[in-house]
């Protein structure tokens, strides 16, 4: 008998439709079936269980914990939690038993997840969470204890963070391990004055200071924050400061701290040790040449490539390229623009980098006229301030922050393009001319990278350059080194997790979107995904272990658009645009250094 069509997939119009399904399905050209399946009956007949259990009733298994019972339901707990599933489903003596002794799990915990066997749902807060992680690892229930993890990452504190770690390196929950690591690497500072810190054993703190990614806005701050570990325990500790100095960076340190403050420290001069590690670092100042025979990691300096920072975009043009003196902020905990404190003048073209958490703004053009004039913007203060003009005028000029010195590129004055470098060192409000690069550089890419200052592509007025060039601060010459695979000038150029990336710019004939990736292990480049749009004038910054190309001009207008590449999926996706600029603008990553997260 025929009782429906043919169609293969129909769903019948009933009170509960959303429900229930009917498929139809032909068995034989003579023959149909049609299967009933109702979608709800699994949530349904667990909350009745849940309510049987509640009633006593048809229980089966007694689970003791310390001096509480829980009864259950052996078929429910091996069903919905897999420790159950093995006790009951493999001839265990415990399997025929109706009372069940637990060890090693805390009694609330296992009650809260054997509600959770027939809810689904349980309860984290502050009070039991980690008894209920460690009873989720326990009973083998990765998903609660992710919660778990999720619940405590939340809640990351620099005087916390450090202990949340330790527990969750106990029960192997990698996850929440690299979480705590990120999130120390970034707040190392603060992390170092908590109490945790104070309680770490040497080899935890030696673990710590040795990584290059922590993020510190000196050497300083890795010094003075293994003295205060020394001095909190003066007696047992100063044996050890010998083996915590050798992991500092010294040759990192300025001139002046070495010998103001590092060589006059008692207990250093008290070593014998520690002196010989003062000595190699002024050496190292006094004669660069010895430079290489130093340990690689003493002269490299660290780098966070997990920053929480705020993306400033300074200056830059408007839809009919006019200069603008707007700034506008990026808030990473919000995920959009807003507006924040203008600069004093227009600048279009303008070089920026951060140093010690202010953001510096270098020349540019005003609409009439390069600029030499530099302003300073401090995030605490929240206004701009000018400092000492460069000794040149320059717009389409790089700048990059290495060590405690700050480095403007070549540039264009107006009239030629320049191949000329400006030291700055903000702690005295001093411009040197250093060594000059070996080609002129208009609109080029530059960047600090592995101890080095480099130069990559822009033009000369008349050639378009694909070839890179780095400056060593110790010996103070430019080199030549490995050429990108595309010429490029007007590029965005940025770092990330120990590699050099380069997008976009203008070739001469094409405004490109193609995205290149500079391994300095194979000394290669090679190219990644592009961007999904060309952008010449494009900004390219590292954030939150992510690329952020901002703005741009993609031949026809200037870009208020933002996209975001992902180096693990290697794949680039559009994000908030900017809400007050049009392209052509500079950018720099202030660090979010106040974690304002619930203390645990």
């Amino acid at each position: 008998m025929v009782i429906m069509d043919q169609s293969s997939n129909t769903s019948f119009d009933t009170s509960d439709s959303e429900k229930v399904k009917y498929l139809s399905r032909t068995v034989s050209e003579s023959e149909e079936c049609v299967i009933f399946q109702q979608l709800d009956i699994f949530a349904h007949g667990f909350s009745i269980m849940e309510e049987i259990r509640r009633q006593g009733k048809l229980c089966d298994v007694t689970l003791k914990v310390d001096d509480q019972s829980f009864t259950g339901h052996r078929l429910v707990l091996a069903a919905s939690i897999p420790y159950f599933h093995a006790m009951f489903m493999h001839d265990m003596v415990e399997s025929k038993q109706r009372d069940i002794t637990i060890q090693g799990i805390d009694a609330v915990a296992l009650g809260a997840l054997v509600n959770f066997a027939y809810s689904g749902r349980v309860t984290i807060n502050t009070n039991n969470v980690q008894s209920l992680m460690v009873g989720a690892a326990f009973l083998q229930l990765p998903r609660v204890r992710n919660a778990c993890a999720d619940f405590l990452k939340k809640r990351f504190h620099p005087h916390n963070v450090l202990g949340i770690r330790q527990f969750a390196d106990t029960l192997g929950c990698s996850v929440l391990v690299e979480a705590a690591d990120k999130y120390m690497h970034q707040y190392f500072h603060d992390v170092s004055l908590s109490e945790e810190y104070y309680n770490l054993n040497v080899n935890e703190l030696l673990d710590i200071v040795k990584r290059d990614e922590l993020h510190v806005i000196s050497e300083e701050q890795v010094f003075e924050a293994i003295m205060r570990w020394v001095k909190k325990d003066l007696e047992s500790r100063k044996s050890e400061l010998s083996r915590l100095l050798a992991s500092v960076r010294l040759p990192l340190l300025t001139p002046h701290y070495l010998v103001d403050r590092v060589a006059k420290e008692e207990l250093i001069r008290a070593s014998h040790e520690c002196r010989d590690l003062v000595d190699e670092a002024r050496d190292c100042h006094l004669m660069p040449e010895r430079r290489p025979l130093l340990q690689s990691f003493k002269t490299r300096p660290r780098c966070c490539n997990y920053i929480m920072g705020s993306i400033y975009a300074v200056g830059g043009l408007t839809k009919s390229g006019d200069s603008l003196s707007t700034v506008e902020m990026f808030d990473p905990v919000v995920g959009r623009w807003r507006m924040a404190e203008p600069m004093s003048m227009l600048r279009s073209r303008v070089g920026v980098a951060v140093i010690k958490n202010r953001l510096y703004a270098f020349g540019g053009y005003n609409g009439s006229e390069r600029l030499s004039t530099v302003e300073v913007f401090d995030p605490l203060k929240r206004h701009w301030f000018k400092v000492s003009p460069m000794n040149c005028k320059r717009s389409a000029v790089g700048a990059a922050a290495l060590n405690d010195c700050l480095y403007v590129c070549g540039g264009y004055d107006g009239v030629s393009s320049l191949n000329t470098v400006e030291c700055y060192e903000p702690d005295t409000d001093t411009w040197t001319v250093i060594t000059s690069m070996q080609k002129h550089r208009s609109a080029g890419g530059v960047i600090a990278f592995e101890g080095f200052v480099y130069a990559l592509g822009g033009h000369d007025g008349l050639s378009i350059f694909d070839s890179v060039e780095r400056y060593d601060p110790h010996t103070c010459l430019w080199t030549s080194v490995t050429p990108m695979l595309t010429k490029r000038c007007r590029l965005g150029v940025a770092t990330l997790n120990g590699k050099l990336y380069v997008c976009g710019g203008y070739d001469g004939a094409t405004f490109l979107q193609t995205v290149e990736m500079y391994d300095p292990a194979t000394d290669k480049w090679k190219f990644v995904a592009p961007m999904n749009v060309m952008r010449s004038r494009v900004a390219l910054v590292a954030n939150m272990g992510k690329l952020w190309a901002i703005g741009g001009y993609d031949g026809v207008s200037n870009l208020n658009t933002v996209e975001l590449y992902d180096p693990n999926t290697d794949s680039w996706s559009f994000v908030a645009p900017m809400c007050a600029h049009e392209g052509g603008v500079g950018v720099g990553v202030i660090p979010v250094c106040k974690p304002d997260s619930e203390s645990f």
